[in-house]
């Protein structure tokens, strides 16, 4: 399903036919380094992850993470949405993209159409997110986008301590 449309991408929901591309995003280097190494080997697994992690939002929650698709050529280049942690008290804003497509504002621009979709289309009066201790990137993205960081904490199920931004909608 369509979800919205900015200059250059095409945000969507996910679909089984995107597991190739998902078994490419979850081992990139970056994901695994900032995210989480998922043991996500196979298409059958990239399959059952996005079941459990991406087609379960989407029919419980109405929203989740979607796949960012170049409007010129179709070509996915990452993922970018809004998702409903039980670490957290808010919905947070999330993004990843491969590796190859890093560098071409592709994140920014996504992030900040979801951010604007959760002001205006959710209602949502608070939007958080969450990085890496050390993911200097995307905390500069987030300083772009307005979010103002709220310290680090161990959030329960992840193994390590993450920076935790908060943005007023």
């Amino acid at each position: 399903m369509h979800i919205l449309d900015t200059e250059r991408l095409s945000l969507r929901e996910f679909t089984p036919l995107d597991a190739p591309f998902l078994l490419r995003l979850v081992n990139e280097p970056g994901w695994i380094r900032n995210i989480n190494n998922p043991g996500v080997r196979t298409v059958d697994d990239a399959l059952a992850w996005a079941e459990g992690r991406l087609f379960k939002a989407y029919r419980e929650l109405g929203h989740g993470f979607w796949a960012l698709e170049r409007r010129a050529d179709g070509v996915l280049v990452g993922m970018c949405g809004l998702f409903k942690r039980p670490a957290l008290p808010e919905p947070d804003l999330g993004y990843a993209l491969l590796a190859e497509h890093e560098g071409n504002g592709y994140a920014l621009e996504a992030a900040r159409a979801c951010v604007a979709h959760a002001r205006t289309a959710m209602g949502w009066p608070v939007l958080m997110a969450i990085t890496a201790v050390d993911n200097a990137p995307s905390v500069a993205l987030l300083a772009k986008l307005g979010f103002v960081e709220q310290g680090q904490e161990q959030l329960e199920g992840y193994n390590e301590p993450s920076r935790v931004f908060r943005l007023a909608l």
